[in-house]
């Protein structure tokens, strides 16, 4: 009987202190379940240290392991993405080098998948990330759980597992910069969480900056919801009547009350700031949008290849 195969996809990124790690932790699972067979496909975003050497390293020794080399730095969204569908297995994990996901929940991954769910979605309950930055992301799945189109499932990591199925659908979206935690609620395949503990980085510094993640938050929001564009527009017409409102009293005022009734300097420049500050707040959501619409439009690829190692 055929073994089915199953990819696992590692994006990375100046990890030399985690990538050979990762590797014989993936190795050491899968000697484990006799009933696959694997590849680990490493996708890497032009690492300035020695990640490189190192995958090549073991390439050289383990034909299981794929090295995917862009030419650039494309962000860790454009790669990851591209790395899954370079996936040939009948289902396809993604997980990073970092070692704060545990390989060992790939037999539970593996599980959930055989049970016929075509997704499984690794959700972090607890993080030693830090205990501000663990209870802001929580909020923040809180805040676009109520403003999304469609459910996203709170807490979840991109540690994840899709079936075949789920990655040809993935191949036909034509989507430089996809949300890929909205797009599988979009797609709407039947869907397991596997719960976990992420452990905090243990070696280097991760690459994921505070404008990076401020990055993905607004990905998430202009991707899957128009409730801040409609705020915008709601509050503006209601700021507009308020604003008539209160020109048409004090205007009453002034005639009825000419030498009692001064208009202060203070209260018309407060006024000022304040409706400039929701201007340009909301035109900055607008542009938000904007941007993301610009670069889909652009149709550019979503990374290009320097090289590729063990690929047949």
């Amino acid at each position: 009987m055929k073994k089915k195969l199953i990819s696992v996809v590692t994006p990375c990124f100046n990890e030399e202190a985690n990538i050979e790690e990762l590797y014989l932790r993936v190795k050491d699972v899968f000697a484990k379940l006799n009933k696959y067979d694997y590849e680990h496909i490493f996708i890497d975003n032009d690492s300035k240290d020695n990640t490189v050497s190192i995958l090549k390293e073991i390439a050289k020794a383990d034909k299981r392991v794929k090295i995917v080399l862009n030419s650039r730095n494309f962000g860790v969204v454009r790669s990851s993405f591209y790395g899954l569908l370079q996936g040939r297995g009948d289902a396809t994990i993604l997980i990073f080098a970092d070692l704060q996901e545990p390989p060992s929940l790939l037999i539970d991954f593996l599980e959930k998948w055989e049970e016929g769910n075509f997704v499984v979605q690794g959700v972090k309950k607890r993080s030693e990330e830090g205990f501000v930055l663990f209870n802001i992301k929580k909020f923040y799945y809180f805040i676009i759980n109520k403003i999304s189109e469609v459910e996203l499932i709170r807490d979840a990591s991109c540690f994840s597992l899709y079936d075949k199925r789920v990655i040809e659908e993935f191949r036909k979206i034509d989507d430089i910069y996809p949300y890929l935690k909205g797009l599988v609620s979009e797609l709407g395949f039947k869907t397991a969480i596997v719960e976990y503990h992420q452990a905090a980085r243990k070696k280097g510094v991760s690459a994921t900056k505070l404008y990076i993640a401020y990055d993905f938050a607004m990905l998430g929001i202009t991707s899957h919801s128009k409730v801040p564009l409609r705020l915008a527009t709601i509050l503006g017409f209601f700021m507009s009547i308020m604003s008539l409102i209160l020109a048409f009293s004090f205007f009453i005022g002034k005639i009825f009350f000419w030498n009692l009734f001064p208009v202060g300097i203070a209260s018309i420049i407060v006024g000022m700031f304040f409706f400039s500050s929701i201007q340009l707040f909301f035109i900055g959501i607008i542009g938000e949008y904007i941007g993301l619409m610009n670069m889909r439009m652009l149709k550019r690829p979503l990374v290009i290849e320097k090289d590729r190692i063990n690929f047949k």
